[in-house]
């Protein structure tokens, strides 16, 4: 398992909180210095079923900075996961490689605990 996060995000430290408290083991990466791969991205695109905005950090500074809101909708999905693999504080965080298969952005207890089997 890899865990992205960023130190300062709440969210992040909550999540990393919850997998240490239930042994669970993730190498964990600095999102902003080690974004997520193309091959990661395309995961998580696809554990979220093609909705790209759910692997967007929609409230982060660049997001808004970049004007995306006004530009994804002229975007393919490969230059969206371009960007994101270049810049990871467009990517919303934290980001967990579960495994082959599975991404989850974000945190919330109710669906990480059925995905790694709490």
């Amino acid at each position: 398992m890899i865990f992205y996060r960023y130190k300062k995000c709440s969210t992040c430290v909550k999540a990393l909180k919850f997998l240490e408290a239930n042994k669970i083991d993730a190498t964990i990466k600095e999102i902003r210095e080690t974004p997520p791969t193309l091959g990661e991205l395309n995961r998580a695109l696809k554990s979220y079923n093609g909705e790209i905005k759910k692997l967007l950090n929609t409230s982060g500074q660049d997001y808004r900075s970049l004007g995306l809101k006004d530009k994804l909708a002229t975007m393919s999905d490969d230059e969206v996961l371009q960007m994101l693999s270049e810049n990871g504080n467009l990517v919303k965080r934290p980001f967990l490689v579960v495994d082959q298969a599975t991404v989850i952005c974000g945190f919330k207890e109710e669906v990480y605990k059925p995905l790694l089997n709490l």
